[in-house]
C-alpha cells in the first residue's frame, strides 16, 4: 500500500461513513484544517492520532502505519492547477502575490511567512448577496539572517 492509496482509502471511507472532516478532526482534537491536510497526505500523524483515525475510518493496520510516516509534501498534480477552485487561489496569488509580499516586507522587514509554524481557519460568512468563504492564514514571520 502506498501513501497515495491510503489517501484514496480515507476519502472513500469518509464518503462511505458519511463523515465530515470536522468530525474526524474532533476524533483527534485538532483543527479541521490541519486534520484534512494530514488525511489528504500532507502531514505526519502521531501513533495516537493515527490509531484514533484508523478506528474512526476502519483502516487497515498498514494504512495506520503509513499515516505516521513523513509524506512528500505538495499535492498538486500540475504546476498550474486545473481544478477551478484551486486555480482561483493560483489566480489570487498571481494578482495579489506582489502586494502581499510588499506589505509583509513593509510591516515586518525582509523575510518570509512560515508554512511550518502556521495555522488556517476556513469558515462560512453569511451575506445577503451570497455566502462568502472566510479564510484566515496565520504564519510566523521568519526574518532572513545575516552571517
Amino acid at each position: 500500500m502506498t501513501r497515495e492509496e491510503v489517501t484514496d482509502l480515507i476519502v472513500s471511507k469518509k464518503i462511505e461513513k458519511k463523515l465530515k472532516w470536522a468530525a474526524l478532526a474532533e476524533a483527534i482534537g485538532l483543527s479541521k484544517e490541519w486534520t484534512t491536510a494530514a488525511l489528504l497526505g500532507q502531514m505526519t500523524l502521531s501513533a495516537d492520532q493515527a490509531e484514533k483515525l484508523g478506528a474512526a475510518l476502519d483502516l487497515p493496520s498498514e494504512a495506520i502505519t503509513l499515516l505516521q510516516t513523513v509524506p512528500y509534501k505538495g499535492s498538486l498534480p500540475t504546476a498550474v492547477p486545473t481544478d477551478p477552485l484551486i486555480y482561483r487561489f493560483y489566480e489570487l496569488i498571481s494578482v495579489y502575490g506582489t502586494t502581499i509580499k510588499e506589505l509583509i516586507h513593509e510591516e515586518f522587514g525582509d523575510g518570509i511567512m512560515s508554512a511550518i509554524d502556521f495555522s488556517m481557519d476556513i469558515s462560512r460568512e453569511p451575506d445577503p448577496k451570497g455566502d462568502r468563504v472566510h479564510i484566515v492564514l496565520s504564519g510566523k514571520f521568519l526574518p532572513y539572517k545575516t552571517y
